[in-house]
């Protein structure tokens, strides 16, 4: 098996070259479930698991391997039939959200992704207010994000959902799809590239998983109906997995989404949100909060209708919880910050009391 099957290119040998000048091998975590690891190496696929050092040195969710990752292993066995992770190549994109729960750590989905491919679909589902969400994600992500509409048979106006997100997402390539009838297919090849890496994100029961068995030729992934009350799945992908595709493309399939929560978005959020950037920067002051100042560029193109509210809205929701999380943070460093004081003081009193007596 050659590590090119899974992406491998010269830019990975490179910044590999030390590693195995020193006995390790490479290979591409292509499933994650916890602290188990499946890997993808040249021996062909293997269980891994972390060193103790290595999860002792983690800081943050952000360190720890997530699919997609190139990593640093070690072959264990006469069979080499597991491996251990001792470090992860640097990565050149990695699709970061908040992690679930009360805890203030980024988690990473995706890593080494060129395409982020945000799956929604035209029943139920559709919603441009989440679309906005993951496309400021995607940006902030280092990956060129695109929006691929799925279902577009439950739609009957399909071309008036393609004009609204491609309103919302300027620049970003906008496609409608029916995997199961076949239509609109042909836009994915120029996605698939040999070397390539396209990253699945969106809603439980978008499509996401019909559409990697459709690549793959196979039903590989399992796929249930929706309900039919909101159109939602019952996750049936319940971890990430990165698939090789036959023509050399690798594909990262990830479960819906509950919680799609923000997580260090400041240029992401001002590339989702152009316009308002862009307006932001008539503003009469240099820090107007787009709420209630005077010669506000934004309060005046929501009056004259070039805005729309919903829009704008939304941009203050997700700018409010980007300004909750850096104030946890800021409480978080001072916190560690007294502990410190507290400790070294007490550190400087145990050394005076011994060496003054």
């Amino acid at each position: 098996m050659s590590l090119t099957h899974y992406g491998w290119s010269a830019a990975w040998a490179d910044a590999f070259a030390a590693y195995g000048q020193e006995g390790y091998s490479a290979g591409r975590i292509i499933e994650a479930q916890k602290t188990q690891y499946r890997v993808g190496t040249e021996a062909g696929e293997l269980s891994a698991v972390l060193t103790g050092k290595y999860l002792y040195e983690a800081d943050s969710g952000e360190a720890l391997p997530a699919v997609g990752d190139w990593a640093v292993i070690r072959l264990h066995d006469a069979q080499e039939q597991w491996a251990t992770v001792h470090a992860l190549l640097p990565r050149h994109s990695a699709f970061i959200r908040k992690e679930a729960g009360a805890r203030l750590a980024g988690q990473v989905v995706a890593a080494n992704v060129d395409t982020a491919l945000i799956v929604v679909g035209l029943d139920r589902d559709y919603n441009p207010r989440r679309i906005e969400r993951y496309l400021a994600l995607a940006w902030e992500s280092g990956a060129d994000p695109a929006v691929l509409l799925t279902k577009d048979d439950l739609c009957a106006d399909v071309a008036g959902r393609l004009a609204s997100v491609a309103e919302i997402a300027p620049g970003v390539p906008v496609h409608a799809v029916s995997v199961p009838h076949g239509l609109g297919l042909e836009i994915l090849p120029p996605y698939l590239q040999a070397g390539r890496t396209l990253v699945l994100l969106g809603s439980s029961g978008a499509g996401k998983s019909t559409l990697v068995n459709h690549l793959l030729g196979g039903a590989v992934q399992r796929v249930r109906d929706v309900r039919d009350d909101d159109s939602r799945g019952r996750h049936t992908t319940t971890h990430r997995q990165l698939f090789c595709l036959p023509g050399g493309a690798s594909i990262i399939d990830t479960p819906g989404m509950r919680e799609l929560q923000l997580w260090n978005v400041d240029e992401g959020l001002d590339a989702a949100f152009a316009d308002i950037a862009r307006l932001a920067a008539r503003c009469q002051y240099a820090d107007c909060r787009h709420e209630q100042e005077p010669g506000c560029a934004v309060q005046q193109a929501l009056d004259d209708g070039e805005l729309d509210a919903e829009h704008f809205e939304n941009y203050l929701k997700m700018r409010r919880e980007l300004d909750y999380l850096a104030s946890r943070e800021d409480e978080g460093l001072e916190r560690e910050r007294k502990r410190r004081a507290k400790q070294l003081g007490k550190l400087q009193k145990a050394y005076q009391q011994r060496h003054h007596r």
